[in-house]
């Protein structure tokens, strides 16, 4: 079930009421943990079992290492839960990718590779990076191992971040399963606010999109240059509208429970740099993929070349997580090229208005990089890609498409962000206090939603990865 499904509101709903009813924190960790496997157990009950073994591997494992002293059996333990996590992950989101990299050398040699029906399991990236967080933390002393099954399993199926994050830390949420989180009014407001926001992101904004920039992506070198850059321009909408939109629902919901997953973006058009850029999208993966895997590969502590080969790798890295083909790997390289070079090149206007021109230079300059990039990850393969690419910097003739609900699109997330810009954004829109208008407009959003939603399935970009 997805978030803005009437099944998922009759799920919710009977969640409030249950939380209603059980008045022990005890109880009502267990109606959650529940309904939180049911939540997932509604995709496929199957794969509820591989929540199953990372919950019970990563608690026994993580107790263990709260009692070991000794180096070796402690990196030994780590190790047992890395080989779990990621083989499991690796086994059921990167099996076939990985074989059929490999089939064209296999075969070379007289063997004959045959591929398996491996079905990907919903939110199994973000949950195993979940549960090995907590390992490592403990590994490296950062927190202790926690006593309570029932507290633990909660964290890592809380439903709603369990299929599409925001990615969170042990050592942000266990402490608030201590206490008892009564259903408060001032909770189900700005949670409710927090939600609408996102609903109408993706079904009223980013599912529209979708019918032009699919269409132009499918069929890719048939449309002409300014078509072909208007659908480049949609999707990067349209992906950020999207997970950010589930983003703002999932931390709405948990926000209605009394729970806080923090921030997982920060308005990410507004960056004039790469690594501006990565500080404000993701942010519960890129300061994941900063602290699990850039910082242990030495980060910035060896010297500059060493850094850069870090971020690459890093980066590189980051994009096989988001899925198991080559343009995922090659558009995280493109990231990491991008983060190295801003890395060495840090330039410096003086003056107001040479300061001025340059963070628009600047802004304009990421701006382009992010869409390009985007056109990577969104493209089925390099022949997609290219024809794509090709129509942007090299134009042939082509179809002429104009989509007028691009740039209403544009002009929406423009302004937001020029309120985020001048500080309003806070002040007048995410408020938590229920200002004249604020009925009005959560209404009129979800007037929009209803009316103006497509037809179809239309399931959250994310869910793939």
């Amino acid at each position: 079930m997805i978030f803005s499904s009437i099944t998922f509101c009759l799920f919710f709903l009977c969640i409030l009421v249950g939380l209603g009813v059980f008045r022990r924190n005890s109880s009502r960790k267990r109606f959650l943990l529940l309904g939180s496997w049911f939540f997932y157990a509604y995709w496929d009950w199957r794969f509820l079992f591989l929540i199953l073994i990372s919950t019970i591997v990563d608690f026994v494992i993580g107790a263990m290492l709260g009692h070991e002293k000794k180096k070796g059996t402690r990196r030994l333990l780590l190790g047992v839960s890395l080989t779990v996590n990621l083989g499991l992950l690796g086994f059921f989101k990167y099996f076939n990718f990985f074989i059929d990299s490999m089939r064209p050398l296999v075969e070379s040699f007289g063997f004959h590779v045959g591929s398996l029906d491996i079905i990907l399991p919903v939110g199994i990236s973000f949950y195993t990076f979940q549960t090995l967080s907590y390992t490592i933390d403990i590994y490296r002393g950062q927190i202790k191992p926690h006593d309570n099954l029932l507290d633990f399993s909660l964290f890592v199926s809380f439903f709603p971040q369990l299929v599409a994050g925001p990615i969170v830390r042990a050592s942000h949420f266990l402490p608030q399963l201590k206490e008892y989180k009564p259903l408060t009014a001032g909770n189900a407001y700005a949670g409710f606010q927090l939600f609408t926001y996102g609903l109408c992101k993706k079904v009223f904004l980013a599912d529209r999109l979708a019918l032009f920039s699919d269409h132009v992506f499918t069929n890719a070198g048939l449309y002409d240059c300014a078509t072909t850059w208007m659908a480049a321009g949609a999707y990067s909408l349209q992906i950020y509208l999207d997970f950010s939109g589930y983003s703002d629902m999932a931390i709405g919901i948990a926000r209605i429970l009394g729970y806080d997953l923090g921030k997982n973006f920060n308005f990410p058009y507004l960056s004039r740099s790469p690594q501006e850029f990565w500080r404000r999208w993701h942010i519960s993966l890129s300061t994941w993929v900063r602290d699990y895997l850039y910082i242990p590969l030495g980060g910035s502590r060896r010297g500059k070349a060493r850094t850069y080969v870090n971020v690459f790798v890093s980066m590189g890295l980051c994009g096989l997580w988001h899925g198991a083909a080559w343009t995922f790997v090659v558009w995280g390289m493109l990231h990491g090229v991008g983060l190295v070079l801003n890395r060495m090149w840090q330039w410096k206007a003086e003056g107001p208005g040479f300061r001025l021109i340059g963070r628009g230079v600047a802004w304009i300059g990421t701006m382009l990089f992010v869409v390009v990039g985007w056109v990577l990850f969104r493209s089925v393969g390099f022949s997609e890609a290219r024809l794509m690419l090709r129509q942007m910097f090299v134009p042939e003739s082509g179809v002429n498409w104009f989509f007028p609900y691009f740039p209403f699109v544009l002009g929406v997330v423009a302004g937001a962000h020029i309120l985020k810009g001048f500080g309003f954004y806070e002040k007048y829109l995410e408020s938590e206090t229920v200002r004249w208008y604020s009925p009005a407009l959560l209404f009129s959003l979800l007037w929009l939603v209803i009316i103006f939603q497509p037809t179809g399935f239309n399931p959250f970009i994310y869910f793939q990865f």
